[in-house]
């Protein structure tokens, strides 16, 4: 009787915060899907009670196939290089000052004060920051004249250069080649651990998919009457920079906790065997630290989904070469009224981010249930 009593005191405390994190978080989500099947938008938008019919997946395809919304095609690359260049970026630069401020060095606490800093800061002041560091003509583009040498011209977060293209009628093709690749890397994984079956059975999907990318991607019907070239732009440099010199000391005290956590006898140990500081790192250190490493990439990929303040402060709203599907999101619902095209976007945006997050959160739950068991 103990027990049910202090179940429903549990529940009752909870239950108003439960109410309120199903109405304002997954109400409005359940609300934003809705209006992403509608065409709130095309007619009378801002009418007192606007007419609004559903019109299924329509904006969906509108987006990745009409000749109209390359921008948000272009966008999406945009989001894929800004989430590998601030994942890589700041996870090397944090594993560098992590091993730096591991030894111990004179002054560390000033060290990691300041490598810590600018995770306190907003995108707003650090989109502020690096806009006057990398104006064209000022900033870093000015440094080479200190030492005698022409000052450079190279434009941070303007640049219309653009490289690595591809057509976006390759899409299903390249999109096959990486799933068979990632299968690959299961299958030689599982092989690994004795499990030959599984490991086969894995391998034959990734073999099709192969297959189908080098002679039957062809047979796909055209998703653009013409071909349309995207790729990297160079000018989503600048803001990549940003973003890494910002999380790059948060990755840094992710790295450096799990570094003192290491059990000194497993260093004393390594340094016994013959290891010199490269390999204790390389061979005992970096395997330890690979749940650390899997939580920053989850973390960071998440962050770099939600960079619509840097980029607005960086490089502005109506600067397509920085482009996100953020910043686009906001310019087609609040400048367009486009309301069921801008929640299509919201909604992919909240697909991606669920892509990382969740498997995330079934590795945690299961490591938790192996634990307690």
């Amino acid at each position: 009787m103990h027990l049910t009593r202090d179940r429903i005191i549990a529940f009752a405390v909870l239950l108003p915060s439960l109410i309120l994190i199903a109405v304002f978080v997954y109400g409005f989500i359940g609300q934003t899907v809705y209006i992403s099947f509608t065409d709130w938008g095309r007619g009378a938008a801002l009418a007192l009670h606007p007419q609004m019919n559903l019109i299924g997946f329509d904006n969906y395809k509108e987006l990745f196939t009409s000749f109209l919304h390359g921008r948000f095609r272009q966008d999406l690359i945009n989001a894929f290089f800004y989430t590998m260049s601030l994942v890589l970026g700041s996870l090397s630069l944090g594993l560098f000052l992590a091993i730096l401020l591991d030894r111990e060095p004179r002054g560390e606490g000033i060290f990691r004060t300041i490598f810590l800093y600018p995770m306190s800061l907003s995108f707003v002041v650090t989109g502020t920051i690096w806009r006057w560091l990398l104006a064209p003509g000022g900033g870093i583009n000015v440094l080479p004249t200190f030492v005698g040498l022409p000052a450079g011209h190279f434009r941070w977060t303007s640049s219309r250069g653009q490289i690595l293209t591809f057509d976006w009628q390759s899409i299903p093709e390249i999109t096959a080649i990486v799933v068979a690749l990632v299968l690959l890397f299961l299958t030689i994984r599982t092989w690994r651990t004795g499990k030959h079956k599984r490991a086969f059975a894995v391998a034959v999907p990734a073999l099709i998919l192969v297959l189908w990318a080098l002679f039957g991607g062809r047979m796909v019907p055209q998703m653009l009457p013409i071909p349309e070239k995207h790729g990297f732009n160079l000018a989503t440099i600048g803001v990549s920079l940003a973003a890494i010199w910002q999380f790059s000391g948060y990755t840094m005290a992710l790295y450096l906790a799990g570094l003192r956590g290491i059990p000194v006898g497993l260093h004393e140990a390594a340094r016994l065997d013959g290891a010199n500081d490269i390999q204790y790192y390389m061979r005992v250190a970096f395997p330890i630290l690979k749940p650390i490493t899997l939580s920053a990439v989850i973390i960071l990929a998440h962050i770099s989904l939600k960079m619509f303040a840097l980029i607005f402060a960086m490089a502005g709203p109506d600067n397509a070469s920085t482009g996100h599907p953020a910043v686009l999101m906001y310019l087609t619902t609040f400048r367009g009224n486009k309301f069921a095209l801008g929640a299509s976007i919201a909604v992919i945006l909240f697909l991606l981010v669920a892509l990382f997050i969740i498997p995330y959160l079934v590795s945690s739950y299961r490591e938790q249930r192996r634990r307690a068991s």
